[in-house]
């Protein structure tokens, strides 16, 4: 049994306590659950500074329902719980730990806190209370999503490079701890770049490249004379010379061309494409605007 309190903690303050449990496995019809070790520490939901923490072994009340040996290089034997004390020779420990505090661990709604409960239901006492519970299971899952793989304590240490889970409650719950500070981490800054770190990142219509902004300094300008449209469009004279014209519609409606999209030129040159772009300008003064449109943004693609 291992006990260490820090006298850090804030009067006052709900803190935390992760917990862990860990059990015999069932393989009998009408075999039961047994705790085998508790492990917990109290943390301060502030700094998540370990202020308490708490582990002790179990002697079951069937010791034949322990494996004699492990499967888990560091798993609990039979031997190992052999001497350990029975459940209400700690149970003092446990509720003091546990009562009057947030609760969280790893699917500890469906598994630990119904073990915690049976526990206690069989010395006659009352269960500690939680103030709330955190299950990092559903919240990982709902938040995190699924990214990680298959959501075990184990498969989530691994994706985080944390080391291998050693299946022992003090040790789990550590990891636990740290398993959601770094999924926090992640989708804190996820959340201040959504975009980019999303993966879905793109141009924002408010930035200009460069490509973008040589693009909008050749094409020609629209203005408006005598309330209709008129295009500026530059030729060159027999001298050599350029020579400025403007032509007016009065079939179509003000034309803007304040919206440009931005996309990459895969194929031939930036001049030629700026030509192709000033004549059909040019060609398209007698044609309705959807059939400017249309073309233009045939050409740009």
């Amino acid at each position: 049994e291992q006990m260490m309190v820090s006298n850090s903690s804030n009067e006052g303050t709900v803190e935390i306590v992760f917990f862990d449990l860990e059990t015999n496995v069932p393989n009998k019809t009408g075999q039961r659950f047994w705790v085998l070790e508790f492990g917990a520490i109290v943390v301060c939901p502030q700094n998540l500074v370990e202020l308490e923490s708490y582990c002790t072994l179990i002697r079951p009340g069937d010791l034949s329902a322990v494996a004699v040996k492990s499967g888990r290089c560091d798993g609990i034997t039979r031997e190992a719980v052999a001497n350990a004390p029975l459940f209400e020779e700690v149970a003092d420990n446990i509720f003091s730990i546990l009562d009057g505090r947030v609760w969280a661990g790893h699917n500890i709604q469906r598994f630990d806190c119904v073990r915690i409960k049976e526990a206690f239901a069989d010395i006659g006492r009352p269960a500690p209370v939680p103030v709330g519970i955190i299950d990092s299971l559903g919240v990982l899952t709902e938040r995190f999503g699924r990214r990680a793989g298959n959501m075990k304590m184990a498969t989530l240490a691994a994706y985080f490079g944390l080391g291998q889970q050693k299946h022992r409650s003090l040790d789990d719950v550590r990891m636990n701890l740290e398993v959601l500070k770094h999924c926090a981490t992640v989708l804190f800054l996820e959340s201040s770049l959504p975009n980019v770190l999303n993966g879905k990142w793109q141009g924002s219509p408010t930035v200009t490249t460069r490509s973008r902004s040589i693009l909008d300094s050749s094409l020609p300008r629209p203005s408006v004379l005598n309330g209709c449209p008129t295009i500026t469009t530059r030729k060159r004279s027999s001298n050599g010379n350029l020579a400025c014209r403007e032509e007016s519609s009065r079939r179509s409606p003000p034309l803007s061309l304040g919206y440009h999209r931005a996309l990459p030129y895969a194929r031939g040159s930036f001049g030629k494409m700026t030509e192709r772009v000033t004549n059909l300008l040019c060609k398209a003064q007698s044609k309705p605007l959807n059939c400017l449109l249309k073309h233009s943004h045939s050409l740009l693609r």
